[in-house]
């Protein structure tokens, strides 16, 4: 970003960065997100030279015409349109600025995508090649580490299935996780919320076999993290488990780019609601603070409600 940049739009996009995380408890991963999308707008403003305090609508319109330049795609236009939005709704309301000119502005029409779901045999697949990996012998020092990595795996899979997890709130999981007698465990989400999740047997097994296994290999017990890691958050990343998911696809035969942490949440959701559960349950399940995200699994209900109709109702046709 230009010293200019850094020098008129740097201080008031901290402001509203500042306001937030204090407010909103916005997540790392929400602000690093808001001050990317803010960034790039302020280089654009700083080449036309003008910063936050000065961009009028037309100069917001010109900035979004170079975006559609650039081929983005509308949901990514969208979002940094929301973002655009906010920061001046805010100058506005803190008196930085006398007027708002978003307000007016409507952002990109765009469908709806429906989730990518993994079915019920696929999921299987994936869970038993993951188990079999771990049962392999380790009857040497190089086996045995790979016998941990595959514990570990098994252990993430069998979480993100029984429990719909974001893949940020599994890898942060504390390694008091594995020593629960309950059903469920307390897991902090978005915003700092915690919520209570439900995991089955297979998944406290699994979470059980991989730490007793880390416990008989590590010559350090105190580990803060259910999944540790040597890098700076001192647990797994995302991008690992995504990598480590995507090798286990292929090895079950099941095409990479269908597997992701957050398809088997996806999976999660959909494979409760057809076989029954209730939309609000499954909200409060994935930590939604509203039913609209929830709704886009209503290709899920739709479906059941018509087969429901097709078999119950009295004038059906049979």
């Amino acid at each position: 970003m230009s010293a200019r940049a850094k020098s008129g739009s740097g201080n008031l996009r901290d402001l509203f960065l500042d306001m937030i995380a204090t407010e909103r408890n916005a997540s790392k991963n929400t602000l690093d997100a808001y001050a990317r999308d803010l960034n790039d707008y302020a280089a654009f403003l700083a080449g036309k030279k003008s910063d936050f305090s000065k961009a009028d609508t037309q100069t917001i319109r010109n900035y979004l015409s170079a975006l559609h330049m650039r081929e983005l795609a509308a949901s990514s236009v969208a979002r940094k349109l929301s973002a655009i939005r906010q920061l001046h709704r805010f100058l506005y309301t803190e008196g930085k600025r006398g007027d708002d000119p978003s307000a007016v502005l409507e952002g990109p029409r765009r469908g709806r995508p429906l989730p990518k779901v993994m079915s019920i045999d696929e999921v299987t697949k994936l869970l038993a090649t993951a188990h079999e990996a771990a049962a392999q012998g380790a009857d040497t020092k190089e086996a045995a580490a790979r016998r941990l990595r595959a514990l570990r795996l098994a252990a993430l899979l069998e979480l993100l299935y029984a429990s719909g997890l974001r893949v940020s709130e599994l890898i942060a999981l504390p390694a008091s996780a594995a020593h629960t007698k309950q059903d469920a465990i307390i897991v902090r989400g978005k915003g700092n919320k915690e919520r209570l999740v439900p995991i089955g047997d297979a998944a406290k097994r699994a979470m059980k076999a991989y730490f007793d296994a880390r416990a008989t290999e590590e010559k350090s017990g105190t580990q803060r993290w259910l999944f540790p890691s040597f890098g700076a958050s001192g647990h797994v990343t995302r991008q690992h488990v995504a990598r480590e998911l995507k090798a286990l696809a292929a090895a079950a035969g099941i095409a990479p780019a269908k597997i992701s942490p957050h398809v088997l949440r996806h999976a999660f959701a959909s494979h409760l609601l057809s076989n029954g559960a209730d939309l609000r349950v499954v909200q409060a399940l994935l930590g939604h603070a509203d039913i609209s995200t929830t709704q886009i699994y209503t290709h899920v209900l739709d479906e059941r409600l018509k087969n429901m109709v097709r078999d119950l109702h009295p004038l059906a046709e049979k």
